[in-house]
């Protein structure tokens, strides 16, 4: 999010180890399954162990900090802050309770308490510290020493874009658009402009200031010709010439949830899911209404295999919102992961028929297909994607790419060439359309020579793919050129050891170069890797136990295929 990596002073002041607590012995029982509930991320259960841990020990400062978490990351404040004031009574310094009274305080609108906190030297980092007391000096109408205090957090190292964009932000919410400009537009000390949220907030920025053409300029550099419903709606407004107000930041209250969301984001690259759910939460704490927080929340549930609290989270989108697709294009994605199929694509072709005019949607829902093996319902949906797009893009290349695949496995391979080789026209070189036309083209031992100087341009990228290099040792093997074969394959086998298909291949190899008891052994390998409840289509076990039973000649002799080729010192 941010264009400079935060400070690891900073890191550090936001993101702690908990400790491990000395428990009395009454409370042990609950203490270990509230620690197994917090190692699978089961907050719901987390919560219930710690807070019955904490009535036969209830001082206990790590059992009462793991408390404050798991009920942070169910969104459950109301929980988690009479917790968090019992560890101040205590004495105890927390920067996880102090996040969440410092959330309380801004809930509230209470910014003299949030300014004592921080002077105390009871808040949550230098950066989230400094852009708090901003926030909160605005709040109390003192415009002046706020935006002193953002320019002091922008002195610190680290930290300027984010002071900039919370200070543009601040100028903006009370209408001083000249100024907010100004810093947006700041091409080398610049806040985080880059950003989703930043670009929407500089276009609201210049249409207030009747720059709509430089506003629609800034959204058409920033996303392109293919724009999700809110930034359409924005870009739109502005092209009618409508003068779009302001709506990122209407309080210091909406700036302080702005605080937790943004530092969130910064934090999702340097640290784990957990704490920075905590943020998103925060975030959504103060403004329900969220909808960036809450999708934000979802995702990182998502990442933690919380999947029914993540389509949970993605559920409370409004049906009206910008976001709503995106919220449930992600349900769906949770769904699909939880192995709720059925319920996945239901969620996404009521999507379709809502939202039918985005072509992500109709992408989303071919890809389910596909993963499905649902071929010609794929097909069908990627079609309506393409057709709804306005222009061809390289980002399309992979809607191409999989529609391919889809055809190549309905046999359908006029068409597939077509697409891999349209996928290819908007993405010159990427290796895995290379690799997919190339093996194709050797499974179906046509162009094989082509086939070849594909697969070498794919390997030259990616020397490091088993898959790739898999392919080129194979499309060696057809050309008969075996000696040349055996060591991609072996390579190959290195790189994906208990990959049945790759063994398969190295055993057909070995057998051609005349070392058929490892040959043998290669595919009895195979054999013991194949997946019997979701097998590869790739691999014919059949076939293999034929090759183990009377030889690869023999084999391909019975199917009517030609014969290996006799190669030097081979026989």
């Amino acid at each position: 999010m941010t264009s400079k990596p935060l400070s690891a002073l900073f890191l550090a002041a936001l993101v702690q180890v908990l400790p491990l607590p000395a428990v009395a012995d009454e409370a042990v029982g609950s203490y270990l399954a509230a620690r197994q509930a917090r190692y699978d991320y089961d907050f719901a259960a987390a919560a219930r162990y710690f807070t019955q841990a904490l009535t036969e020990d209830p001082s206990n400062p790590a059992i009462l900090e793991n408390a404050v978490v798991a009920n942070m990351a169910l969104g459950q404040f109301d929980r988690a802050i009479p917790i968090a004031h019992k560890m101040e009574a205590d004495d105890l310094r927390s920067q996880i309770s102090h996040m969440v009274l410092i959330a309380e305080s801004a809930a509230q609108e209470d910014y003299d308490a949030l300014l004592t906190r921080i002077e105390d030297a009871r808040g949550m980092g230098p950066l989230a510290d400094g852009l708090i007391a901003a926030w909160s000096y605005l709040g109390k109408g003192d415009m002046r020493t706020a935006l002193e205090t953002f320019d002091e957090v922008a002195d610190q190292r680290g930290l300027r874009s984010f002071a900039l964009y919370h200070k543009a932000l601040a100028l903006a919410s009370v209408g001083d658009f000249e100024g907010a400009e100004a810093i947006f537009s700041d091409g080398d000390e610049g806040p985080l402009q880059q950003t989703r949220r930043g670009i929407l907030a500089w276009a609201e920025v210049l249409s207030q200031l009747e720059r709509n053409d430089d506003a629609i300029a800034r959204i058409d550099e920033a996303f392109g010709g293919d724009l999700d419903p809110e930034v359409a709606q924005l870009r739109d407004r502005l092209a009618a010439g409508e003068q779009v107000p302001f709506a990122r930041i209407g309080s210091a209250k909406d700036g302080l949830a702005e605080v937790f969301y943004s530092l969130g984001r910064a934090l999702i690259s340097e640290t784990g899911g957990e704490y920075t759910l905590l943020y998103s939460r925060a975030a959504e704490y103060l403004s329900p209404g969220f909808v960036d927080a809450i999708i934000m929340s979802a995702e990182l549930l998502e990442s933690l295999d919380r999947l029914e609290l993540a389509a949970e989270t993605y559920r409370r989108v409004p049906r009206d919102d910008p976001s709503f697709h995106a919220a449930e294009m992600g349900r769906a994605e949770t769904l699909r992961r939880a192995d709720k199929t059925d319920a996945a694509i239901e969620v996404l072709v009521q999507l379709s028929q809502i939202h039918g005019d985005l072509p992500a949607v109709h992408v989303a829902l071919a890809d389910l297909y596909r993963q499905l093996e649902r071929f010609a319902e794929a097909v069908a949906a990627y079609d309506r994607a393409l057709d709804l797009y306005a222009e061809r893009e390289t980002e399309q290349w992979f809607v191409h790419y999989a529609r391919a695949i889809s055809h190549e496995r309905l046999d359908n391979w006029p068409e597939a060439e077509a697409d891999f080789r349209k996928a290819l026209e908007l993405n010159p070189g990427q290796p895995q359309v290379l690799n997919y036309l190339g093996y194709s083209l050797v499974e179906k031992q046509i162009k094989l020579d082509e086939a070849l100087s594909l697969i070498e341009q794919a390997v030259a990228s990616q020397p490091n793919s088993g898959y790739i290099v898999d392919s080129l040792g194979w499309v060696l093997y057809r050309l008969g050129r075996y000696d040349e074969a055996i060591g991609h394959m072996e390579r190959a086998a290195e790189l994906m050891p208990v990959d049945p298909v790759v063994n398969d291949h190295l055993g057909d190899v070995l057998w051609a170069v005349g070392r058929q008891t490892e040959a043998e052994f290669q595919w009895k390998r195979a054999l013991s890797f194949v997946n019997k409840e979701n097998p590869s289509p790739d691999i014919e076990p059949g076939r293999i136990r034929r090759k183990i039973e009377v030889g690869l000649d023999r084999v391909l002799a019975e199917e009517g295929a030609p014969p290996l080729k006799v190669a030097d010192d081979n026989d």
